[in-house]
């Protein structure tokens, strides 16, 4: 056993140079919580704290003397509150507890170890709900275990028992009947195989009528290439019968275009005679005597496809990795069949077919709907996971979007966009951001790697002061955009877009030798917005703050608030609220703790009641922060567009003195810009989108990036971005349409942002 501790040397890259052994099982202790493993004599086990400064509590049962050199900390059955109930259950027999991690530990710090015998692990990440006026967010601890015996073809543990446990070998495949109700799980064992999945409604089958899933009726009715979970998550058959629907997504790739392989295509490219999967389903549905096909309209679960140039279709190795499935639940009764594609001349299965594993489960059981992330191509992978207010939103609404890994409403049943619009134009509306990534970052050389990481001069920030920065990588392409806190002298909270922020902000205080710790507060902290002119008058009568605190009324524009709201059971809700939004209203964005969520959302909308409060969902914030002239990500800017061609430029004042990524490369965009971001004012009524293409004659001089119908300005806006040769306000240009050419939109250049350029509701 072997710790490896310390100060990361200056120059190196931290936590992104480790690279994660796919052989490798890992799990994750999510701050705050507990994951339990079991380890067979001589794995080594490596257990790492990635972003630094988190302890950690080994419990292990089945050791009969020590483990390495680690020192034993106080038995399980001394620190009751330590462990949970739950962890005490699986580990059964009498434990022995490791104290992981000091608190100067650096982001990487692993500890590892190697089993002397059968042992039953439980990490714990201790933690407790961090308060939103503090920064003591518990974070993730990861084990990896090398196993002894290294061998492929290990499946995941199961969700829950099964009904069915299904090996379908390489190269083959079975047939399986299911109940309307249960859930089909599709495993890919060792990553990147295909497989072909069909399914035919039990009871048509019996009366002589062969209905199975059909792709092209699919494709149509759920208007997407393949279904996903969330709203639109159904396969049907030609009759238009929903057969399944898809309740979790782990890879995010597959076809539904091409036939299953067959015995053609080896033909063809010089194979004769080759298994393929046609032929495999045909053998295995014989028994319920449905026809053989000469190829099979099968939903190719993991095969990567694509429309390449010349409107082709291409494809290349799976995206899946070890363990990744596809979670479906049968809406009738079904006869099933599920091939492992025998595909091994071309990248279809990476060269190597491989084993599927398939499991049923009983329709009893309840999972989660959810599509995973990875934060980087290393990262464990995420679920979809529901925010603090969902329990309300979903009260409320089905029309849920999955949203950089949250479940966010798109509007909601009582009104719909419009109405939602003009309420938080005219009244004031609540809307959930709790999918915004939040950072907190502390230490001695924090205002140092915050001054070095983002556009903006920090050192002008000021305690209980917010602002608005860029994040650029040093080519000049932004990183993403974001808000930055100063909490205390030494304490800044980030809140962005995106999770690699923080690993981007860890490898640089590495780089540079600071000390400054860099934790992920996401979970810890999810957040309302209030916007629209009422919303101070709804803020007003339930937040109470400290003398030493502005209230509601003092509350000044980018500023933030430290207080507590009142819910409607006299209990006090711990709250950070500060002067921001997304709107172009005068609004507060409402910081709590998770925990808290249901409480907050209650208080609000029984204060704003009396006020015509309004849900918002994001089809009405996307059309109001177009109208304010706000930059979304992906759109407004990616990695290949400087701040300056954002429309952000602001954000970046010559006048900072102090080095910060980028600066070289944006003070030559400054000087030689090449692009601009405009406002256009479209003539017509016909429908503009993002990437609609921008002509002056027959040249492209550039694209859309957001637009939306205004319902204040009665007619379509855009925000575009220009050549800056033909970007001057009175201009005129034409959207292409079709091919670009057959078709154009004539559009004016006015100045942006369209509604309220003097920011005057802003800064009431």
């Amino acid at each position: 056993m072997n710790i490896q501790l310390g100060t990361i040397p200056p120059g190196s890259t931290g936590t992104a140079a480790r690279r994660i052994n796919p052989a490798r099982l890992r799990h994750v202790a999510q701050g705050g919580g507990f994951v339990s493993f079991e380890l067979k004599p001589g794995d080594r086990a490596h257990i790492i704290d990635p972003e630094g400064g988190q302890p950690g509590l080994l419990v292990v049962a089945g050791l009969d003397g020590p483990l390495g050199d680690l020192t034993p900390a106080p038995a399980p059955e001394a620190q009751p509150d330590a462990v949970p109930e739950a962890a005490r259950a699986f580990l059964g027999a009498p434990a022995v507890a490791f104290a992981l991690f000091p608190p100067e530990a650096v982001p990487g710090s692993a500890v590892n170890l190697t089993a002397p015998a059968p042992l039953r692990c439980v990490l714990i990440a201790p933690g407790g709900p961090m308060d939103p006026a503090a920064q003591d967010a518990p974070t993730d601890l990861i084990v990896e275990i090398e196993p002894a015996a290294p061998s492929s073809g290990t499946v995941p543990p199961p969700l829950a028992e099964p009904t069915l446990d299904l090996r379908i070998r390489a190269a083959s495949a079975s047939a399986y009947e299911v109940k309307a109700g249960d859930y089909i799980q599709i495993i890919d064992v060792d990553g990147q195989q295909c497989s072909d999945f069909l399914a035919f409604d039990a009871a048509k089958l019996r009366s002589g009528r062969e209905k199975g899933l059909d792709p092209t009726t699919t494709r149509t009715l759920m208007g997407s290439a393949s279904p996903g979970p969330g709203l639109h998550s159904k396969y049907f058959d030609e009759d238009q019968t929903a057969l399944v629907e898809v309740i979790r997504d782990t890879v995010g790739r597959h076809d539904t275009f091409m036939l299953a392989c067959n015995a053609k295509y080896y033909d063809d490219m010089g194979y004769p005679g080759h298994d393929n999967c046609t032929d495999n389903f045909n053998r295995a549905l014989a028994p319920y005597g449905i026809a053989p096909k000469m190829g099979w309209p099968a939903v190719n679960f993991f095969y990567n496809t694509f429309v390449s140039p010349g409107d082709r279709i291409g494809m290349d190795e799976p995206w899946s990795r070890p363990g990744d499935y596809v979670l479906l639940r049968a809406l009738t009764d079904l006869v099933c069949a599920s091939s492992s594609c025998a595909d091994d001349i071309d990248a279809s299965n990476a060269w190597h077919p491989t084993d599927i594993h398939v499991r049923v489960y009983d329709g009893a059981n309840s999972f989660s709907r959810g599509i995973a992330h990875r934060m980087t191509p290393d990262s464990a992978p995420r679920l979809t996971r529901e925010t603090a207010f969902h329990a309300r939103t979903s009260a409320l609404t089905r029309k849920f979007s999955e949203y950089k890994g949250f479940w966010l409403p798109d509007c909601f049943n009582a009104g719909g966009p419009i109405e939602e619009y003009w309420a938080c134009r005219e009244r004031a509306v609540v809307m959930d951001l709790s999918a915004l990534r939040k950072f907190e970052i502390l230490g001695p050389d924090a205002e140092r790697l915050v001054q070095l990481a983002v556009t903006r001069d920090i050192r002008k920030l000021a305690v209980g002061q917010v602002v608005y920065t860029a994040l650029c990588y040093e080519h000049g392409g932004m990183l993403d955009d974001g808000t930055v806190f100063r909490l205390a002298e030494n304490n800044f909270r980030l809140v962005c877009g995106d999770d690699y922020c923080g690993v981007w902000l860890r490898e640089l205080a590495a780089k540079h030798g600071l000390h400054a710790v860099v934790k992920s507060s996401t979970d810890q902290l999810h957040n309302l917005a209030l916007q629209g002119p009422k919303s101070r008058d709804i803020l007003r009568a339930i937040l109470t703050t400290p003398a030493h605190q502005p209230s509601a009324d003092e509350l000044k524009w980018f500023r933030f608030t430290i207080g507590k709201v009142t819910s409607e059971t006299g209990a006090d809700i711990p709250v950070m609220v500060s002067r921001t939004g997304y709107t172009g209203e005068l609004g507060f964005e409402i910081w709590c703790h998770p925990n808290r969520g249901a409480e907050l959302w209650d208080a609000i909308i029984t204060a704003g009641a009396p006020h015509g409060l309004e849900p918002l969902g994001l089809l009405a914030l996307d059309m109001v922060r177009i109208e304010a002239g706000l930059a979304f990500a992906g759109y407004e800017f990616c990695d290949q567009t400087d701040p300056f061609e954002a429309g952000i430029g602001f954000t970046v004042p010559a006048s900072k003195e102090d080095d910060f990524v980028g600066k070289a490369a944006l003070a030559r965009r400054r000087e030689h810009p090449s692009k601009k971001l405009v406002g256009l004012a479209i003539a017509s009524n016909e429908p503009v989108g993002h990437g609609d293409p921008i002509f002056n004659g027959r040249a492209q001089i550039g694209v859309v990036t957001s637009a939306t119908r205004s319902p204040t300005l009665g007619h379509i806006i855009a925000l575009a971005r220009l050549d800056v040769s033909v970007a001057e306000a009175g201009g005129s240009v034409e959207i292409g349409k079709l091919d670009g050419h057959a078709k154009r939109i004539t559009a004016s250049i006015v100045p942006f942002p369209h509604y309220d350029p003097s920011k005057s509701r802003v800064r009431a």
